[in-house]
């Protein structure tokens, strides 16, 4: 993602009340739970406050079980501009379950069934609760059915649905997927997708992955999108509009799909016919594409607070603001580049808590930052090469991390702003500088091996570090990662680090 403020605390207010029949079936459900342990990953505590236990979202996600499957199907109707849904969630039992819950938030919820039976069901805080028929015993696979309506243009404390003037598109990241979809809505439990989406025959539905079949019936056509490669919640994008399908050559293997409005498609084909050289620039660095496609969606809106930020890396499919993609090349590519690399940072390794984001949103930077140098585009400072903004960057260290934190430890109020981003980028800049190019190189490449498909954390890549330098950097990472004071820099014993002063100073935005 890249953003063009920090974003706000977001804290999560109860959803509706539970009357008659819904408060004896949440009651029943939680007398026959175990009493609320610790809120830890990997814990049984239940509820709002007892989540994973996410270091920066804590409620996120439910134990319990394992999320392998989700069939989401999606009826867009136009008259009320809202969506009727069913969500299949195919799931692998952790421990007997008498009851457990999903996230769910501003959903109207119709039935729910388990195993094809009947399920009691409550919705309490940001949770939706379920009592099934019949207890599903330990390593059991189990099937949830959710039938349920939403209205995109609900006031909600935070919402995943993008409304536009013809449809509606996604922006779930990082914590409100589970406000388009019942889920286990945290990004260690990646899973497999299928989508339909279904709305009038003149606007056209599209989901990630690839367009499997499409159907029409009375007035209607439903297409069906199935994802080759697992996919955490936050990164589901569903949209519909009056969009144009724009396939296009790309290196060998990648295969590129753009969905445009199709009033600007002319607009923005000098953007998007980019993408080619970027991902051979890329690939170079990287290795070899990891998803089945890629391809860019300008939502189909102008207005100017519809999302806050400028793109999204939903997987295979970027959202983007449609005005910010008609700028010149030298405005552009480099926010580009940093959503493209989020196809390997993010989207095929997935952070295992939101702690981890600067995996993310760090090395999407670096790598958007080289871009731009590599030709000549100055920054947002006026600086034109990667060593020049590093200093910069390192001055102000010990100032960022007073006003938010290391860099791989946010809070729910700071996650988005540039300490997760720039100070990221400081993190790789002086990795590199200790180990060399090469050596950086490997380590990049090695990290994205291990974990493709998968999620990983920052210990993680610290590992991966060492284990490919042949030399042991948990000490120095650490040190970057997670001080209160910036280290030295490598090679750099000349670069100074600015007093810090104790009223919060304005800090890097999360833009190149």
């Amino acid at each position: 993602m890249t953003t063009t403020r920090p974003r706000a605390t977001r804290t999560g207010a109860p959803f509706g009340a539970c009357t008659g029949a819904l408060v004896m079936a949440a009651a029943c459900w939680l007398t026959a739970l175990p009493p609320a342990t610790a809120a830890t990953p990997g814990g049984t505590g239940l509820g709002r406050a007892n989540g994973l236990g996410d270091p920066v979202f804590p409620a996120l996600g439910n134990t319990g079980y394992d999320a392998l499957r989700y069939d989401l199907d999606f009826v867009y109707r136009a008259g009320t501009r809202t969506v009727d849904a069913t969500a299949g969630i195919t799931a692998r039992s952790l421990r007997p379950l008498s009851g457990f819950e999903l996230d769910a938030l501003g959903l109207d919820v119709h039935s729910v069934q388990v195993d094809g039976q009947p399920a009691h069901f409550a919705l309490h805080d940001e949770k939706l609760a379920v009592t099934p028929a019949n207890p599903v015993p330990s390593g059991a696979v189990m099937t949830v059915q959710v039938q349920y309506t939403a209205d995109p243009r609900a006031a909600l404390p935070h919402s995943g649905w993008v409304p536009t003037p013809d449809g509606f598109a996604i922006a779930g990241q990082p914590d409100s997927a589970h406000t388009v979809f019942p889920c286990n809505d945290h990004p260690s439990d990646k899973a497999d997708f299928t989508i339909r989406v279904t709305a009038p025959d003149d606007l056209y539905g599209v989901a990630n992955g690839s367009l499997t079949s499409t159907t029409e019936q009375q007035g209607q056509t439903t297409r069906t999108y199935t994802s080759r490669d697992p996919m955490a919640t936050e990164l589901v994008q569903v949209s519909v509009g009056h969009y144009t399908v724009r396939d296009r050559p790309g290196p060998v293997g990648v295969r590129l799909r753009d969905i445009v409005p199709t009033a600007r498609a002319a607009d923005l084909e000098p953007a998007l016919a980019l993408t080619p050289g970027q991902l051979d620039w890329l690939q170079q660095r990287l290795g070899a594409f990891p998803l089945e496609s890629y391809g860019l969606l300008p939502a189909n809106t102008d207005a100017p607070d519809a999302f806050g930020f400028t793109g999204l890396e939903t997987q295979t499919l970027t959202l983007y603001k449609p005005n910010f993609l008609r700028q010149p090349e030298s405005a552009i590519g480099s926010h580009m580049m940093h959503e493209l690399v989020h196809s390997w940072f993010g989207d095929s390794v997935t952070p295992q808590s939101w702690a981890d984001l600067w995996l993310n949103e760090g090395h999407a930077d670096f790598y958007g930052l080289l871009y731009r140098y590599e030709r000549g585009w100055p920054d947002s400072l006026g600086l034109t090469s990667l060593e020049a903004r590093m200093k910069d960057t390192y001055a102000k260290g010990d100032q960022w991390r007073h006003d938010s934190g290391p860099v791989a430890a946010p809070d729910a109020a700071d996650l988005f702003d540039g300490q997760r981003y720039l100070g990221g980028v400081l993190v790789l800049y002086a990795l590199r500088e200790k180990v060399g190019e090469a050596t950086f190189a490997r380590i990049e490449q090695t990290f994205l091996q291990r974990h493709r498909n998968g999620t990983a954390t920052t210990q993680d890549y610290i590992t991966t570090a060492s284990d490919v330098s042949g030399q042991d950097l948990g000490g120095f990472l650490t040190d970057w990662l997670y001080g209160t004071h910036t280290p030295p820099m490598p090679g750099h014993p000349d670069w100074t680090v600015s007093h810090t002063t104790t009223v919060a100073t304005t800090r890097g935005t999360a833009t190149l």
